[in-house]
């Protein structure tokens, strides 16, 4: 699932007329540069929500093959992380999916970051699996809060600010779809569940060997069509 339904504000003006996934880096919209990646690590059906600009969404999407896209609608009101996840609960099935977020690209790296994902999955000791990056490779960090991961690959969230944590979250992440069930329809972030299974010793991390695009403003969208040409 691609989580593409946010207004894009820190974007304006150039979410101005269009959403911010369909904001361009290098020629090719924030959408695709996501999708071609799934494709290329073998996801045959993408799930994308759309809110802000949705028909032009609905249109840039239609002719999309690999992968597959299928549309949630949020157009009645945004749903935050987690219940825009929910909502697509129909369409999850109850094998684990992977969540993308729309501003993320990188560059390099020895191990596609997304099979270092496919690799670390452990159904039996994590229910969620988070991509991270080191905090000095990559563009667009916001702020010193992170990770911290045990020698077990558990990851605790580090939120003291005069202590910059060692790892960023990329935001990618694999997901047992169940933790949903017991959530209400409506819009609610993703977060506390993050801090249960964080309790529970239940979510682990993965940092790629890849350098972090963070496409999250203007001026990081420069950036990024600079390292990318």
């Amino acid at each position: 699932m691609v989580l593409a339904a946010g207004i894009g504000s820190r974007m304006r003006p150039l979410t101005n007329d269009r959403p911010k996934a369909l904001v361009t880096v290098n020629g090719k919209a924030l959408i695709d540069h996501v999708l071609d990646r799934l494709h290329e690590a073998g996801i045959e059906t993408a799930i994308v929500n759309v809110h802000h600009f949705a028909d032009q969404m609905e249109a840039h999407l239609a002719g999309r093959a690999n992968p597959k896209v299928l549309i949630v609608d949020e157009r009645a009101g945004l749903l935050d992380s987690g219940g825009g996840i929910k909502n697509a609960r129909h369409l999850l099935g109850d094998d684990p999916i992977l969540v993308a977020n729309i501003d993320s690209l990188w560059v390099g790296g020895e191990v596609p970051p997304l099979e270092a994902m496919k690799r670390a999955w452990d159904p039996d000791k994590m229910d969620m699996l988070l991509l991270l990056v080191p905090r000095d490779q990559g563009i667009g960090l916001e702020g010193p809060r992170g990770f911290r991961q045990e020698p077990d690959g558990r990851i605790i969230h580090m939120a003291d600010d005069s202590n910059p944590a060692p790892l960023a979250n990329v935001g990618f992440q694999i997901m047992k779809p169940q933790l949903l069930d017991d959530q209400p329809q409506g819009a609610f972030s993703i977060l506390p569940i993050w801090w249960r299974l964080q309790d529970e010793g239940r979510i682990f991390g993965v940092a790629m060997d890849a350098f972090w695009l963070h496409v999250g403003d203007p001026a990081a969208r420069d950036e990024a069509e600079a390292r990318l040409t």
